[in-house]
């Protein structure tokens, strides 16, 4: 048996750029968050067992999820911990790694739903009890940081849902994945947190619990502002439903906060940026953009998704949305531009929202500052 090999001996967490990440539609080289390093597994090789309430045990190969029909599906994937540092700063310390503002990637990912797999083995649990059950996902290949192996879940019903578009991803922008992207296969959980998106995934089970999973259990959960050390944390965390959907959110990326910009012969200048609908309740319908703090805003120009309009059995409710808008400032220092989304089922991004311990799911304004107008 072959040595296994690795990209990185460390986790590698990194974002790019915002600008250059709003740049396009379709992400090609998305932010890296990981627990552990990154494994270089053998496609020819890897198997996904899958096992629990089943009827039939399985163990299938990278061909045989291949035969299986195929599916696309363009969605935005983000770290739970998005705009991390945001919340730190403007409102108190939190606990964890201090991303900005690109801890996201908007990808087409392609492969056979789970629901496909999953009726393949055959669930045994009965639908009243569907509310309750779980499939859980795993990763066996690697250690990591806080767990000897990284897990998670999701609840059954929605894997079984097929609107849910959860998939056991094969290849991203269609290209075969990266190792650093979870080759050979990784889960896809569109709108939900993707710390539920598990890389490298060889083991599916299908239970009537969470993931006990520490990943599931003690991490991603937005803990209640009592909670404000790991002491008071502790209580808490069985209290406490792991994060699932994300929230409506939106970013500015031009222009970058301290910045210097110049005004055109309107005295207006163009601030870009994304937006991301609330859990399965996209796409995005509306971004607008405040200069005076919120007091008045200007509708954004929503951008398409090119292309990708286009294409058969790829719906874009999951998908980001690029935006800009042209918008009338004074000069001056210390200028301040905001922006807020809202998604199809009406969830309007909020000023403010409440300070937690692990600092996720942070979904205040966008906000662009410091700026000096020329």
């Amino acid at each position: 048996m072959a040595k296994l090999e690795y990209s990185v001996q460390e986790p590698l967490n990194r974002e790019p750029d915002l600008e250059k990440l709003v740049s396009s539609f379709i992400t090609s080289d998305g932010y890296d968050r990981n627990h552990g390093p990154i494994p270089h597994l053998d496609a020819a090789s890897h198997r996904v067992s899958i096992f629990g309430a089943v009827k039939q045990e399985l163990s299938l190969s990278i061909d045989e999820l291949r035969s299986l029909p195929q599916h696309n599906v363009i969605c935005a994937l983000q770290c739970a911990g998005n705009r991390r540092h945001t919340m730190r700063t403007k409102m108190k310390e939190v606990s964890g790694i201090d991303w900005f503002d690109g801890a996201v990637m908007n990808c087409k990912w392609s492969g056979p739903l789970l629901k496909d797999v999953l009726e393949q083995a055959g669930v045994t649990i009965q639908k009243d009890k569907y509310k309750d059950a779980h499939v859980a996902f795993a990763c066996y290949q690697t250690l990591c940081q806080d767990d000897e192996f990284y897990g998670a879940s999701i609840p059954l019903s929605r894997a079984l849902d097929p609107s849910s578009s959860i998939l056991l991803a094969l290849s991203m922008n269609d290209k075969p994945l990266t190792p650093n992207h979870g080759a050979p296969v990784r889960v896809v959980t569109p709108g939900i947190a993707g710390a539920r998106s598990v890389k490298w995934l060889d083991r599916i089970t299908v239970q009537m619990a969470e993931s006990a999973n520490y990943y599931q259990q003690h991490d991603y959960k937005i803990l209640p502002p009592e909670a404000d050390c790991a002491e008071k944390a502790e209580k808490w965390w069985a209290k406490v439903p792991a994060i699932q959907d994300m929230p409506v959110n939106s970013v500015i990326a031009v222009p970058k906060s301290e910045g210097r910009v110049e005004r055109d012969e309107n005295q207006c200048i163009q601030v870009k940026g994304y937006a991301l609908p609330s859990g399965a309740d996209g796409p995005i319908v509306r971004v607008e953009v405040s200069v005076d703090g919120g007091e008045k805003w200007t509708d954004a120009e929503l951008l398409g998704a090119g292309e990708y309009e286009k294409e058969k059995d790829v719906g874009l409710k999951w998908a980001w949305c690029l935006w800009k808008a042209n918008v009338r400032i004074g000069k001056g220092k210390e200028k301040k531009i905001l922006s807020r989304a809202t998604d199809a089922k009406g969830n309007l991004q909020e000023k403010c929202p409440q300070w937690n311990f692990r600092g996720v799911a942070y979904n205040g304004y966008g906000e662009s500052s410091g700026l000096e107008v020329v």
